[in-house]
């Protein structure tokens, strides 16, 4: 019979290691199952910024998917059409005569990028490593508990069969960098197993002396001849013995075994096996407790800055049980059905998504691609690479404000990387200086436009990363910081101010060629196109790029003509938005009928959020124009869309119905078919559904709780402005305010009761408390 599940916590508690089971939030910060995953979005994720791993917890035959976020196909390529802005000339007049239509045909023709684009082998696609497989033979297991602990990056399963309890430890280490595997038996010689790797495609596992090991190469698309990549598994067993053999290692009769696996790519790393044979040796001279122990203590000095606690839900919203005492999968849906009975879910979601930002981006590597790190295929959806119209800056955002700042600079890095790129793509489509980057990118560089005119000629993407990398100045101030990606800010600035082109008929200086993200209008003539001048985000980002650069400009004390030209150029571009006769806010110059009323992008409300453009004190005009485009837009969309709303209802002060919009975003679901309109969700393990698997959800989510208990963009910190009435009472720790600031607030019925501001040197901050504005000193 099964345990109860309040008493299967209670023994997974007891069991755990000394340094996972110190803090009594542990079981609170946890998810956990009764059974084996019956599906890839059922296992449980670990990573520690390089390494990915997901296993499904099956007694019998496990597989447990390996990931490194550097393992990708492709090849760096120059797919620019150097002769395309030859046509610029004659899609502009096109344009300023009302014939978007024909100038989107000419687009196609002459101003996209050369060869198959994201569709090609050439640019590549973010993939899985390989498959590690545990073969236990026929195994009848009972009393079975999976989980995985937010607080110590460690994933568990343990169930009894044959009379013995057996129990799997996972963890990717944050100290020696390899993936572990630890399995115990309550009965000597209870382990018997064979273990093999492969891969779906470009993989040769072989046993090599004691160790098997997975190598590979990936396709460049030209010559086959891509990276590089090699996976090495050690068994080590206690009792019983390891032998090889033909392609596998059996392990017979062991009282104990520790699996490791040491992986590596040669990205940007041409020793990669010399350096996966060292990291290996390395971890094998370390016990496994003190390998724990360093594992949770250098993940915590993440996790810990930040602890937010909700006290329970009100007592006559609860339902019959206790929604802790369900199995993670079992309390989404109970959550979905109850909204108001369960305030810890939101705290585990939220945690969460801290979680999987510290699992799958280091300093020093790459930022987390639309899948994060986690792959279960060769070719991931949407190539698993770095969209620019949203998503991988959505994946940044949380990581600021939830204290997690320095997994920033990954995406700066990435960043100062395209620039190169962009200046021949500013050059070939433009005739214009400095820098470009349009919808998509890869680890290659990639800054042209799409392969249609219809997304691919967007020109959000340069300037929306700039903000991104604006943000870790502004919440830390780091003037050094600020010097090193001037030259970026700075390129960006000089392109869009070369490419703006007066609109007679209104008078402003407009992008053209450009597009709203990945919506469509309808004309005049009923004609349907995507090609237009100026759409409401180009002049959002725009207005908020030259802003910073002027900023910058003169911290730093450079460019002042610069300066100067940048802030005349702002007397002549379009507001931050344009308010239609129905009352909305406009996503184009001109008012025209959107084909798609629920699209799923709200790009023209970049000015709310993550812009500070508008605000309902500042501007309650567009504020309300935003409140009501969101009400016509609906609640709905794919799982990253959902999100970007609680941050528009945060940022509009409406806790309430952010939260009514997290709750819809907490829908179960297992549908992995490709989705670009309603019906997201989440999955069993809490990654974020578009569907298929988006993490943009997760950590779109994450800002978004962040953002309904503070915010900071408007030259003040306001403490709790978006604040949900079942949310009444609570605590939050180490929240970070723009200026170098950290918050700790605590609040009971709605009102705070104690809040506290710290700061590297005390000095002079605005903060709104309880609706009230005061001066106070930091400490």
């Amino acid at each position: 019979m099964n345990k109860p599940p309040f008493l299967l916590l209670a023994l997974a508690a007891l069991t755990a290691p000394a340094a996972a089971q110190v803090r009594p939030e542990s079981v609170l910060l946890r998810l956990w199952y009764t059974q084996p995953a019956a599906r890839w979005e059922e296992t449980l994720p670990l990573g520690n910024g390089r390494l990915g791993m997901t296993p499904d917890g099956r007694a019998d035959r496990e597989t447990i998917v390996l990931n490194d976020i550097t393992l990708w196909s492709g090849a760096p390529q120059d797919a620019n059409n150097y002769e395309a802005h030859k046509s610029l000339p004659r899609i502009r007049e096109l344009l300023l005569e009302g014939k978007n239509d024909e100038a989107q045909s000419l687009v196609d023709q002459s101003f996209i990028c050369t060869g198959k684009g994201s569709g090609g082998t050439t640019y590549g696609c973010f993939q899985m490593l390989g498959a590690l497989h545990l073969d236990f033979g026929q195994v009848q297991a009972t009393d079975y508990f999976r989980s995985l602990s937010l607080d110590s990056a460690l994933a568990r399963d343990t169930y009894r069969a044959g009379g013995v309890t057996y129990t799997r430890e996972y963890l990717t280490s944050f100290d020696h960098d390899v993936d572990i595997i630890r399995i115990r038996a309550d009965k000597p010689g209870s382990i018997t197993c064979k273990v093999t790797i492969d891969r779906p495609e470009r993989g040769a596992s072989a046993v090599k002396g004691d160790e098997l090991q997975l190598t590979g190469q990936l396709d460049n698309g030209t010559d086959g001849n891509g990276m590089q990549y090699l996976a090495t598994v050690k068994a080590v067993a206690t009792g019983g013995y390891v032998r090889a053999t033909a392609g596998a290692l059996a392990i017979d009769h062991a009282d104990g075994l520790i699996l490791y696996v040491s992986e590596a790519t040669d990205f940007k790393n041409p020793g990669y096996k010399t350096a996966v044979a060292k990291t290996l040796a390395d971890a094998l001279k370390t016990p496994f407790a003190t390998e724990l122990a360093t594992h949770i203590a250098h993940y915590r000095r993440l996790f810990d800055r930040l602890t937010l606690h909700l006290d329970a839900a009100p007592a006559d919203a609860i339902a019959a049980a206790p929604p802790a005492a369900l199995p993670t999968g079992d309390r989404i849906g109970h959550f979905y059905d109850h909204p108001d009975a369960d305030n810890g879910l939101p705290v585990l979601f939220f945690q969460f998504g801290r979680y999987l930002s510290i699992c799958s981006t280091r300093v020093g590597l790459l930022p987390p691609n639309l899948q994060g790190l986690w792959a279960n295929d060769v070719h991931t959806p949407w190539n698993g690479d770095y969209h620019l119209d949203i998503n991988i800056e959505m994946n940044q955002w949380p990581a600021e404000v939830c204290n997690l700042s320095e997994l920033n600079l990954p995406l700066a890095d990435l960043v100062k990387g395209m620039v190169p790129e962009g200046e021949k793509t500013a050059r070939a489509y433009y005739d214009a200086p400095g820098w470009i980057a349009h919808v998509i990118t890869n680890v290659w560089g990639w800054t042209e436009p799409g392969e249609s005119a219809s997304w691919g000629v967007t020109k959000v993407g340069g300037g929306w990363l700039c903000d991104n990398l604006w943000q870790h100045y502004a919440f830390t101030g780091d003037k050094a910081y600020l010097a090193r990606i001037y030259p970026i800010l700075k390129g960006s600035a000089l392109f869009y101010n070369s490419m703006l082109i007066e609109d007679p008929a209104k008078g402003w200086w407009v992008t053209a060629p450009s597009s709203s993200p990945e919506n469509s209008f309808v004309m005049a003539n009923g004609k349907t196109a995507s090609i237009c001048m100026g759409p409401t985000i180009d002049n959002q980002i725009i207005r908020e790029l030259f802003n910073n650069v002027i900023t910058a400009s003169s911290v730093l004390g450079l460019d002042a003509t610069l300066r100067d030209s940048l802030a005349h150029r702002l007397t002549q571009i379009p507001p931050p938005g344009v308010v239609a006769p129905d009352g909305r806010l406009m996503e184009w110059l001109e008012n025209y009928k959107e084909t798609e009323v629920h699209h799923r992008h709200l790009s023209h409300l970049y000015g709310l959020y993550p812009a500070g453009l508008i605000t309902p004190d500042a501007t309650p005009d567009l504020a309300e124009a935003c409140r009501k485009t969101l009400e016509a837009r609906g609640d709905d969309g794919p799982s990253w869309s959902i999100a970007y709303k609680v941050l528009f209802w945060a940022r509009l002060h409406d806790g309430n119905r952010a939260y009514k919009v997290f709750t819809t975003l907490i829908h179960p679901t297992v549908s992995t078919g490709i989705n670009y309109g309603a019906g997201g969700g989440v999955y069993p393990n809490l990654l974020s559904a578009g569907p298929p698997f988006q993490i943009d959800g997760n950590f779109g989510a994450t800002a978004g709780i962040a953002e309904m208990l503070i915010q900071s963009h408007e030259g003040y910190i306001d403490l709790l402005p978006a604040i949900p009435t079942v949310w009444a009472s609570g605590e939050v720790r180490g929240l970070r305010a723009r200026g170098n600031f950290t918050v700790d607030i605590r609040w009971k019925n709605g009102v705070i009761t104690s809040y506290r501001v710290h700061s590297p040197q005390p000095r002079t901050v605005r903060v709104k408390v309880n609706g009230v504005m005061k001066t106070i000193q930091s400490t």
